[in-house]
């Protein structure tokens, strides 16, 4: 057995691999789907035997250097050098430095193999392929190219584009969430079939549903959603959905949680379509504020306009509430074929409204909704199954 980095990882029984992940985010720093996605995977692995650190940023509660279920995680203080505020890819590529730099507080550990998550990190993973002499493996969580509804606006989205597509060049293996992505990330990068690798997201369904009471009943027609609040997050969409709604279900009401750039337009499409009363806007919601809400919920709904995967949807049916998606990207992908959750056609507010007056008014089907996503969570989305195929990936990058 290797020598864990600063920490005990479970005993393992085979060659284990030594890891070092870069994500932008890591918890309690929590910005998107990239934080849960990036501690699922590293926990498990660490659980599998593997050895895993991760280096990502400062975040005010956690101490910069600490394990985490055997997870070494190593955070850095990104004092940046002046750069004008403008400038998100000259700064992001400036604090990619002090990622680097966590590596000298590694000692004589060595990884086998730099998994870079997403564009934000490049330079780093990139750097650190050199200097250690080991594959980079990259994920490509989403594309700035499907952001924009497959055009990229001049300025900032090409920017991005073009790291996006350097850090697939570079890198020796990527791996994307979905079949949606993969044909995503193989066509807008130019790349052979054979480099990218599929693998899916995964949830914790112990965390999700471990305070449920045995008793516990939903709140009368709640429904929930949450996530970044972004255009292509679809949340306008449910607030007309709403507005149809409450016309065949006067006691209807939802809560939309989480913070973005797009709050004020989503406000204002609330108070155009006269649901202020019935619509909260909660703001950023604490995971286990979170998790009781979900559990109160009649109902959740996944209004996506683009969704490269979808975590938010494993996250609803673990906790164990009726989950309405948008029939989009690697959301479609998760449920169809099962009867899981329900689909709606992506954008269109007149098809999610009677989807939801029949969820929220059919409890016989929304138990079956509950019953058939726990046994295929517990079948395909386990971040065990997720990680056994995450190795697969890196030691056919070492086999190279």
């Amino acid at each position: 057995m290797l020598r864990a980095p600063g920490g005990a990882c479970g005993a393992a029984t085979f060659a284990s691999v030594r890891v070092l992940m870069l994500s932008w985010e890591y918890p309690p720093l929590v910005v998107g789907g990239i934080a849960a996605h990036v501690e699922g995977l590293a926990t498990a692995m660490c659980a599998a035997g593997h050895e895993v650190v991760v280096c990502s940023l400062h975040h005010p509660d956690q101490p910069d250097d600490v394990v985490i279920d055997g997870v070494r995680v190593l955070r850095a203080d990104t004092g940046l050098p002046w750069l004008p505020d403008d400038s998100l890819v000259a700064r992001m590529a400036s604090a990619n430095h002090q990622l680097v730099q966590l590596v000298t507080q590694l000692g004589d550990w060595r990884p086998d193999v730099v998994h870079a998550h997403d564009w934000m990190v490049a330079w780093a993973g990139d750097t650190l392929k050199a200097l250690l002499g080991v594959p980079l493996v990259a994920t490509i969580h989403a594309t700035e190219r499907g952001r924009h509804g497959g055009h990229l606006p001049s300025g900032l989205p090409g920017e991005i584009n073009s790291v996006e597509w350097w850090l697939t060049y570079q890198a020796r293996a990527i791996i994307a969430c979905s079949r949606f992505m993969v044909r995503e990330v193989v066509d807008s990068f130019e790349l052979p079939r054979e480099k990218v690798h599929l693998v899916p997201n995964g949830v914790d369904v112990d965390r999700w549903s471990s305070t449920r009471a045995a008793d516990a009943t939903s709140d009368d027609a709640l429904v929930v959603a949450w996530g970044r609040i972004q255009y292509e997050k679809g949340f306008q969409v449910l607030a007309r959905a709403m507005g149809e709604v409450r016309q065949r279900l006067p006691h209807a009401r939802c809560i939309i949680a989480g913070r973005g750039t797009y709050l004020p337009e989503l406000q204002t499409q609330i108070d155009v379509e006269g649901v202020g009363d019935i619509v909260q806007l909660a703001g950023y919601v604490a995971d286990d504020e979170l998790r009781r809400m979900l559990q109160r919920a009649t109902c959740v709904v996944i209004p996506s306009l683009y969704e490269p995967f979808g975590i938010v949807a494993l996250e609803g049916m673990a906790a164990g509430a009726p989950t309405i998606m948008a029939r989009t990207g690697g959301l479609a992908e998760i449920v169809e074929g099962t009867d899981a959750g329900v689909l709606f056609e992506p954008g269109n507010p007149h098809e999610l409204a009677d989807r939801l007056v029949e969820v929220l008014t059919d409890r016989s089907a929304a138990d079956r909704l509950r019953t058939s996503a726990a046994q295929l969570l517990r079948r395909t989305y386990t971040w065990d199954a997720v990680a056994t195929v995450t190795v697969d990936v890196y030691r056919a990058a070492l086999a190279v």
